[in-house]
């Protein structure tokens, strides 16, 4: 083990209250495409998925765009590893809250229960006629365009009803949590949306960056990891057993 990943391991064990903050970054592996990607083909995508017209009157559409951008990562490839070491993290005490801005509801997959996705996210859906909420990602996984159980309308989910806007809710959950925490692990994020939540923070808490290329966080964070999530949390977890008593 070396240094860096030492005072990694120290700042997980000696920390009351953590929190992680992930990005697109995190879903690359798994094939997924998240809301903070900000490549130009990934904006028109986006901006295609969000109109109204498609969900109301080519829900198959709407439903293979979604499929190609989100879906197929979901149920066809799952959660990557750093997905699933973060829900090992929570399994074992050792980490208390995800703020995201992805949509892929990929860290819920895995099985963290205190997931803050403060742009929503496909778990957050509303039909595009009546208004009825159907709030589960499950409605996606069965192959077809999901219906509305009332009406029969097309089903639009948050992010794209929204136009990339913010869950309020979820971002006062996002604030309350980064302000107690005493260790912040951001992964694969640029930093799209954090002053919704960055200014909240313990301004005491230890920082730590785990990304290939730079970002705006650089100059803020205690520790930079310059590579992909997933060996470096396989490697954190992994100490982190050798050292935790369940």
């Amino acid at each position: 083990m070396d240094r860096q990943m030492e005072k990694f391991v120290d700042f997980a064990m000696g920390s009351s209250f953590s929190v992680a903050v992930t990005g697109a970054g995190i879903s690359f592996s798994a094939g997924g495409l998240s809301s903070d990607d900000s490549s130009p083909s990934a904006m028109r995508d986006l901006m295609a998925l969000g109109s109204e017209d498609v969900a109301r009157n080519e829900p198959e559409r709407y439903y293979e765009c979604l499929d190609k951008a989100f879906l197929h990562s979901m149920f066809s490839v799952g959660p990557s590893p750093a997905h699933r070491m973060l829900a090992r993290m929570e399994e074992m005490g050792k980490l208390d809250g995800i703020i995201t801005t992805n949509i892929d509801c990929l860290h819920t997959i895995a099985g963290n229960k205190n997931v803050y996705e403060i742009q929503g996210s496909l778990q957050v859906n509303r039909c595009v006629d009546c208004g009825r909420h159907r709030d589960s990602y499950d409605i996606w996984a069965h192959g077809a365009a999901p219906r509305c159980e009332a009406c029969g309308g097309g089903i639009w989910a948050f992010p794209f009803y929204s136009h990339i806007g913010l869950n309020f809710e979820k971002v006062q959950q996002a604030r309350e949590a980064i302000s107690k925490a005493e260790l912040i692990i951001l992964i694969g994020t640029k930093g799209p949306y954090s002053n919704a939540y960055w200014p909240y923070r313990n301004k005491n808490a230890k920082i730590v960056q785990i990304n290939p290329g730079r970002t705006a966080f650089d100059f803020s964070a205690d520790l930079n990891f310059r590579k992909g999530a997933d060996g470096v949390l396989f490697e954190l977890v992994e100490e982190i057993e050798k050292n935790h008593i369940i």
